[in-house]
């Protein structure tokens, strides 16, 4: 009976740690409701707190910039982490139709969304900006420019302003510059020696020299030791 009490007790414990587990996960996750209305103000909404605010007040200078000058508003939002069912892509993708709920009103607009627990990131554009950002550029855009950064040490703050850098000059109408180019320092050396170095080696004459010696000395001893 003490046995079959246990089990129960161990059963329903362990059930309740997973029903509290699966309750707790979507508390953290970023909902579509938490994110603020679109303002022309504010281009940076920082919810997984990763950018610093020195260089998202940079950042919301840059870009209002930009929209003076073009027409063209970009928006950076971070978020703490997705529901379970949610994919970046469906996040970027629903935040710019609740912003935009019509193609004229997100026709000069660019959503930028990184995830700051998998570092996935995700751009919408409307039809205009599209015209200046491609579907490729914008896939290198949050692929390489987005993600260099981050593999080098979760350089968040490097990672959007080098972002809005690329971002500003596409929209610009200027040349686009690229993701970053990637140096690689690690020089790899062989182990084995070239055909010039084995020609200009003296192994050669002292490998015959042991061989030789090894040969004569063990017969000279024996020679010696019969006499």
């Amino acid at each position: 009976m003490k046995k079959l009490l246990r089990s129960l007790c161990r059963g329903w414990l362990l059930a309740l740690v997973l029903c509290t587990s699966l309750w707790a996960t979507p508390a953290f996750a970023t909902s579509l409701y938490e994110v603020p209305p679109v303002s022309n103000d504010v281009h940076v909404i920082d919810l997984g707190e990763i950018i610093s605010r020195f260089n998202e007040s940079k950042l919301n200078e840059t870009l209002t910039d930009l929209a003076n000058k073009t027409g063209q508003e970009v928006h950076f939002v971070t978020i703490r982490r997705l529901d379970y069912d949610e994919t970046i892509d469906s996040f970027a993708n629903k935040l710019f139709q609740q912003w935009f709920p019509t193609p004229e009103a997100g026709a000069n607009h660019t959503l930028v969304v990184l995830d700051s627990v998998t570092n996935n990131c995700a751009i919408a554009t409307g039809e205009k900006a599209k015209s200046l950002l491609s579907d490729e550029i914008a896939k290198s855009v949050s692929q390489e420019t987005m993600q260099v950064p981050l593999q080098k040490g979760d350089r968040y703050n490097q990672a959007f302003l080098d972002v809005s850098d690329r971002l500003v000059a596409v929209l610009s109408g200027e040349p686009d510059p690229g993701p970053p180019m990637i140096v690689d320092n690690v020089k790899t050396e062989g182990t084995f020696a070239s055909r010039e170095e084995t020609a200009k080696s003296n192994a050669i004459p002292w490998v015959i020299g042991l061989l030789i010696a090894a040969t004569i000395i063990p017969m000279a001893t024996y020679y010696w030791y019969v006499r």
